[in-house]
Parts: structure tokens; sequence; C-alpha cells
């Protein structure tokens, strides 16, 4: 399974963005997909994850209330909407998918896409 992300660009602290990670496979569909990130420097971590239904999703203490995750399996696609942005959310954001339930751990994922920056000004 090939994974593309796509949205991401520069914003004013405050704005919003919404990412997108759009799948080459159906079984997609049935796959629990994650965002990650990774600011320089640093190294990559969860952001927000999402069930391979849609029904249930978890995320990172940063961004709990101000990030969304959903997905349109119809689409093979799953989104992150990203409001009341703050210049600590810079990052490339990645979004990988696995099989089975959701975890949190970038380990656990076995498939992964290219990745899209989204930087923040302050």
């Amino acid at each position: 399974v090939q994974l593309q992300a796509s949205g991401g660009g520069l914003v004013q602290a405050g704005g919003s963005l919404r990412l997108s990670c759009t799948a080459s496979a159906r079984t997609f569909s049935t796959s629990s997909v994650g965002w990650f990130r990774q600011a320089p420097g640093k190294e990559r971590e969860f952001v927000a994850v999402i069930s391979w239904l849609g029904h249930s999703a978890s995320y990172a203490d940063s961004v709990r209330g101000r990030f969304d995750i959903s997905r349109d399996n119809a689409k093979n696609t799953v989104y992150l909407q990203m409001n009341s942005l703050k210049p600590e959310d810079t990052a490339v954001y990645y979004c990988a998918g696995r099989s089975g339930w959701y975890t949190t751990k970038t380990s656990d994922y076995d498939y992964w896409g290219q990745g899209t920056l989204v930087t923040v000004s302050s």
C-alpha cells in the first residue's frame, strides 16, 4: 500500500490547515491510520490515530482539542484538521497505516507516506 500525504504549507499562528492521506489500495479501508510528526532535531512522535471504521480515535496531549482526525473509506483518504496552530506544531507530518487495532507507537506501523511539511510562523 502506498500513501500520499498532502496539504502542508506555511500558516500563521492561530491558523488552520487540513492534511490528507490518500492510499493506493482498497485494503486501506481495513487499516488503522495514524499521523505522526518530526520536527528538526527531534524524534518522530505520535499525533493522532483513527481506527479502520473511524469509530475510535486517539490524540497526543499536545494536540487534543485542536486537531481532529477523520476518514472517508470510500475515497481511501484520512484527514487531519489542524486548528489553532502553534509554532511548536512546525514539523514534517507523516501518515502511516497498519492492519488491526490502532496504536501510538511508530514501530507498529507497516507502511508510511512521504511526509508533508507544516510551518507555523509566530
